[in-house]
């Protein structure tokens, strides 16, 4: 799907997310250590960042009509990072499979639900003062 350029940061932030996810997915009793721990140094380091952005510039951007959309992104957030830090304490391969699957998910919703109606209900000039907020981060 075709990406505004304001939000598009976020979407290839999304890519790396993804790859991660496709390596909790395929994790086996041979690599999972690694495989959490790579997850992980990105989930405290960028992956928080990325959160921080999104709760903070594209919340409060989302028409009040759709405030669900909102609330879901936040409590998939809280989700992900409640079950990564489990997945820290005591790595599991079907735990790390799960995870890798809420991830998936949760970045599909905002690629195929919330930035579309953010591109089409945010004024431009608002997107971009996104996108200069993303580039100061």
């Amino acid at each position: 799907m075709k990406r505004s350029a304001e939000l598009a940061p976020l979407s290839r932030d999304h890519h790396v997310a993804l790859e991660h996810a496709l390596r909790l997915r395929r994790a086996s009793d041979t690599d999972l250590e690694e495989v959490v721990a790579r997850f992980l140094a990105f989930l405290i380091g960028p992956g928080r960042c990325h959160f921080a952005q999104e709760e903070l510039l594209l919340a409060p951007e989302v028409p009040g009509d759709s405030a669900d959309l909102a609330r879901r992104m936040v409590d998939e957030h809280e989700e992900i990072l409640r079950r990564a830090a489990l997945l820290g304490r005591h790595p599991c391969v079907r735990e790390a499979c799960g995870l890798g699957d809420l991830v998936t998910s949760h970045i599909r919703f905002e690629e195929r639900e919330l930035f579309p109606l953010l591109e089409s209900h945010v004024p431009a000039a608002r997107l971009r003062d996104i996108a200069r907020a993303l580039a100061g981060a």
